[in-house]
């Protein structure tokens, strides 16, 4: 009952795995991620190539059946406010204490089966990445879970979200506040993900390799 149905491929899937997207005042497309905001909606799978799709073959105005003006830069709008959502809830999972910081802490997580999740700041050295890698095989090895890594912001985001400084590696806890933190890294992850081909609702395919649409 939950399923929604995707303006640019006509596939439905889960609300969660999609984005909803409203007109506001002005007639401007706005994503709306809480899914929450006032009037009709239409929804588009939760990917920069599928956003890219619906905003070039303007089908947005189709799904919420106006006349919509849709920014030039609307995936990458959706992009940073899926980042903020992001470090907005990892700040909330550090103040729960389902976040840890530091390369000593982050591998004993890491190696005691508590982590869910492993971060890294784009200036981690070298070696420091190599260890944290190790602890992670060393665990799958050992038949426990694929620990993610995730190199999801820029460099010194983290420290504001966490509110430390020169936070180089984190993890994130099992728990409520871990899980929810997880699940918005992991769609911020799958929105940036290069994907394959997409079939349009109508018959046409929009080859995202080359960035050209045919019919």
């Amino acid at each position: 009952m939950n399923d929604r149905t995707c303006i640019v491929t006509g596939s439905t899937g889960p609300a969660e795995d999609m984005i909803r997207f409203v007109a506001g005042p002005d007639g401007a497309v706005v994503p709306d991620l809480k899914r929450n905001l006032p009037g009709r909606g239409c929804w588009v799978t939760a990917s920069r190539a599928h956003v890219d799709a619906a905003a070039g073959r303007k089908l947005f105005r189709r799904g919420l059946k106006q006349e919509v003006d849709v920014a030039p830069d609307l995936g990458a709008l959706v992009d940073e406010l899926l980042a903020k959502r992001a470090l907005g809830q990892l700040g909330l999972a550090r103040k729960a204490g389902a976040v840890v910081t530091g390369a000593v802490q982050v591998d004993k997580a890491v190696r005691s089966g508590a982590a869910l999740a492993v971060l890294r700041d784009p200036a981690a050295a070298p070696d420091g990445v190599r260890k944290i890698d190790q602890a992670r095989t060393f665990v799958r090895q050992m038949d426990g879970p694929d620990i993610p890594a995730f190199n999801s912001f820029r460099e010194g985001e983290l420290d504001l979200a966490l509110g430390a400084g020169n936070v180089i590696h984190a993890a994130v806890l099992d728990g409520g506040p871990g899980k929810a933190a997880l699940r918005q890294l992991e769609m911020l992850d799958r929105y940036r993900r290069p994907g394959p081909d997409i079939a349009m609702s109508g018959g046409a395919t929009r080859k995202t390799a080359k960035g050209k649409i045919t019919e």
